[in-house]
Formats: C-alpha cells, sequence, structure tokens
C-alpha cells in the first residue's frame, strides 16, 4: 500500500522547534519547550456531543515521534478518523476498552439536551441516574450490565418510591440502548427482560386526586378575588376564566393577544403538547387585561421585576389559600383541570355572580 502524504517530512519532525506542527487531517507533531516530540490526532466523533452541546472534538495521543514514525502515525491517525466517522469513539476502541455505565449516560444526556423544553426536566434526567444508578452500577462497563445489576438498582426502591423507580428504569434502558447502537453490548435490553417476565413485585398504588373546589363555590371565591388588587390575585383569576395551567398564564406576552379579534394565541413552544393553543377572549378577561396594559411590561402579569413575568408561582397559592380558608395548595390543585368540561358552567356562573 502506498505511504501517505502530509505537509511534514522526516527531516522536519526531526527539526521543528517547539510549538504544535500540522500534518493536516488532525495529524499534529508537538514538540515541548524540552524537546520531547510527540503525535496527537484530532477527530470529531459522528453523532456525539460535548457539555456545550457541540459535535464532540477529541485529542488521542499516538506515541513519541522517536518511537512512532511518521508514516506509522499516519496510519494511525487514518484509523482513528475512520473509527470517529462510524460514530465510534477512538478512545474505547484504540485500548479495546468498554466505557462504563456513567459515561454512556452523561452521554446521552448531553446529546438529548436540545429535546427538552425545560432544562430542569433535562437535569432531572441525569440526576435520577446519579443518585439510584452510578452509585452501584456507575462504573461498570455497559457490556457487563445485565439482569442482577439492573435488579440491584431497582429493586431497593421499586415498592418505596415507585413512580421514581419506573422514571429509571426508562432511562437506564435509554442508556443501555444506545450503549447496543454503539456496539458496546450485545443480545436484548436487560431492563427489557425485567419487564416482560414481570421479575419486579407488583406494585397498587391509590390513585391520589388533587383537591378541587367544587364548581358551585368557584363564584364565591372568584368574587373574593375580584376585591384584591394583587398582581397574583389578577393572575389567578385569568387561570380560572381560560382554564390555562399556571405557567402559560404566568408567561403571557402581549404579543400573544390579538384584541380585535378577541384571541388569546399561545404559542406552541410555550405549550406542553407543543401545538399552538388558541383561547377566545371572553369579555370578563379583558376587563383584567385591560387595566394591565397601563403598565407596559413586555409581559402581562409583571413581577417584581421590570418586563419579568411573576417568577413565584408560591404566591398563586398563597392568594388561593388565603380566600378558600386552606393550606396552600399545589399548581395543579389551583385549578384541577381534570374538571375543564365544568370550563362553561364556571365562566357562566362567575359572570353572573354568587349565588344569593
Amino acid at each position: 500500500m502506498a505511504a501517505l502524504s502530509g505537509k511534514l517530512t522526516k527531516n522536519l519532525v526531526r527539526t521543528l522547534g517547539s510549538g504544535r506542527h500540522g500534518d493536516g487531517s488532525g495529524l499534529y507533531l508537538v514538540v515541548d519547550p524540552s524537546g520531547a516530540r510527540r503525535w496527537i490526532v484530532r477527530v470529531t466523533v459522528k453523532g456525539q456531543r460535548n457539555r456545550e452541546g457541540k459535535p464532540l472534538r477529541t485529542d488521542f495521543g499516538l506515541g513519541g515521534a522517536d518511537v512512532v514514525t511518521l508514516n506509522e502515525a499516519r496510519d494511525r491517525a487514518l484509523e482513528y478518523r475512520r473509527l470517529a466517522k462510524r460514530g465510534i469513539n477512538p478512545r474505547y476502541n484504540g485500548r479495546q476498552e468498554i466505557p462504563c455505565f456513567e459515561d454512556i449516560a452523561r452521554q446521552v444526556h448531553i446529546e438529548r439536551l436540545p429535546t427538552w423544553k425545560n432544562p430542569k426536566h433535562g437535569q432531572q434526567w441525569i440526576n435520577t441516574l446519579a443518585e439510584y444508578a452510578f452509585p452501584k452500577i456507575g462504573r461498570l462497563p455497559v457490556s457487563e450490565i445485565g439482569q442482577p445489576e439492573v435488579l440491584q438498582v431497582l429493586l431497593p426502591v421499586w415498592t418505596e418510591k415507585h413512580e421514581t423507580a419506573k422514571r429509571l428504569a426508562q432511562r437506564m434502558k435509554a442508556v443501555l440502548d444506545v450503549a447496543k447502537s454503539k456496539g458496546f453490548r450485545d443480545g436484548e435490553n436487560p431492563v427489557t427482560t425485567i419487564r416482560d417476565a414481570r421479575v419486579l413485585p407488583q406494585v397498587k398504588q391509590k390513585v391520589q386526586h388533587h383537591q378541587a373546589m367544587h364548581w358551585h363555590d368557584v363564584p364565591a371565591f372568584y368574587a373574593k378575588l375580584a376585591t384584591k388588587d394583587a398582581m397574583a390575585a389578577k393572575a389567578l383569576m385569568f387561570t380560572c376564566l381560560t382554564a390555562s395551567r399556571t405557567s402559560e398564564v404566568l408567561h403571557a406576552r402581549w404579543e400573544e393577544f390579538d384584541f380585535d379579534e378577541l384571541l388569546w394565541i399561545v404559542p406552541a413552544e410555550r405549550m406542553k403538547a407543543d401545538h399552538e393553543h388558541r383561547v377566545p377572549l371572553t369579555p370578563e378577561m379583558v376587563v383584567i387585561l385591560e387595566p394591565l396594559k397601563g403598565l407596559r411590561s413586555e409581559v402581562v402579569f409583571e413581577g417584581q421585576k421590570r418586563h419579568r413575568p411573576m417568577s413565584n408561582r408560591g404566591r398563586l397559592k398563597r392568594v388561593h389559600a388565603k380566600i378558600a380558608n386552606t393550606q396552600v395548595v399545589n399548581d395543579s390543585e389551583v385549578f384541577d383541570r381534570r374538571r375543564e368540561r365544568a370550563d362553561v358552567v364556571f365562566t357562566r356562573s362567575i359572570s353572573r355572580g354568587p349565588e344569593p
């Protein structure tokens, strides 16, 4: 086979001064101030990302120039580039090593970060693995993880923290699936095998519904809200009338409102279902919004900071609790969406006012 060519020559390899000298195609001769000479190759691993979400670009040492000749360095660099082009990280293949579970999990986390609408959800994804899986199997090669290792992670939390355990199992399965796709594993995913064989004990959870105000009580509650001047009260009134999620209301912006057509158009990126949502504006809703225009804020329900939405949902909870004479409730309890079929009744009852 013909020798590969590049910018460097055998003479240059011997005589170049300190610095990094490129031969081409990612191969470099690094000369230290001491005179030591070594080869490195820089490759971009296809389909893999670094912590900043950019393509994974990594340097690999190929050995000292006094041991590895120029042609040998070119041949090794070519092999590394071929591996990287196939999506295989040469760090593991070159030393015949298999990455550990934690390394693959963190890489999967980085690759999936752009798919989460809320960074908090992405952090929760890796935090679950870090808390329950990494301490037990994090340093194991992914090729060595089978059903016993998976059970070691899941069994201690399967009954006590069942919802967490189910999410943990889903995330472990995703990591092992990716490891197999990269050639680091063979055979069926052990998480799938355990699930299909029903190895884990069945957990019967009693459904716990969120508290919900009876719709007969809504008009009186709303009438009390209307006596409050606080921004949180206005936001909660608008939440009741629109049957919207708290986050949708708190982050509402004026450009989403069409007062000519009497529509509030919530863009898809702010909706949980990723679909644009159109809310007809009733006269009661407009009465809430009109005075807020005078604040000339970019957001409808401005918080303590200029042009910033209310950041503390707890304020809505406290307003709700104070008026309803209850303990502070969860966001979903402020307006239980399971009662959306009564929305029309709510709105009509509110417009009529409380029963005499």
